[in-house]
């Protein structure tokens, strides 16, 4: 089954079962990947309704982050509720250890040997890790391998 059919079946579930933030939530996923096979004029494969997934998590950090500097608990908790059900959605997340394995394993397939070459390691990184692991911390930890 597809992740577009299984987030379509969870959607049906949550109709009969009457949950109607779970289904909201839902329905919202289900609006951005059809908002996008629209724009692009294509059906999404499970790689590019991860990557839209994957956007809407950032969003929803984001969001908490700004929401908590401001005081706002109240979309804290929707913001958290909403981030919880996109979760759901994502491969299982990539540990510290398989993480730090698989950027010493692409730094030395690509040859990267100062803070120049993180383009070429983070675009290697993007491809194997697409879901599983968080790009910003990725994208920090690169930086501190090869500049120091």
């Amino acid at each position: 089954m597809t992740l577009k059919a299984r987030i379509q079946e969870d959607m049906k579930s949550a109709m009969r079962a009457l949950e109607k933030e779970k289904l909201a939530n839902i329905r919202m996923v289900m609006a951005a990947i059809k908002q996008r096979e629209v724009d692009e004029r294509i059906e999404l494969d499970d790689a590019q309704v991860l990557a839209v997934i994957d956007k809407m998590v950032k969003q929803r950090r984001e969001s908490i982050a700004q929401f908590q500097a401001g005081g706002r608990a109240d979309l804290v908790a929707k913001e958290e509720a909403e981030l919880a059900l996109l979760n759901a959605y994502l491969p299982s997340q990539l540990g510290d250890t398989e993480l730090d394995a698989l950027i010493s394993e692409t730094i030395a397939a690509t040859g990267a040997a100062s803070i120049k070459d993180m383009g070429k390691v983070m675009a290697a990184i993007k491809a194997r890790a697409a879901g599983r692991a968080d790009m910003g911390a990725v994208g920090a930890r690169i930086k501190a391998r090869l500049s120091g």
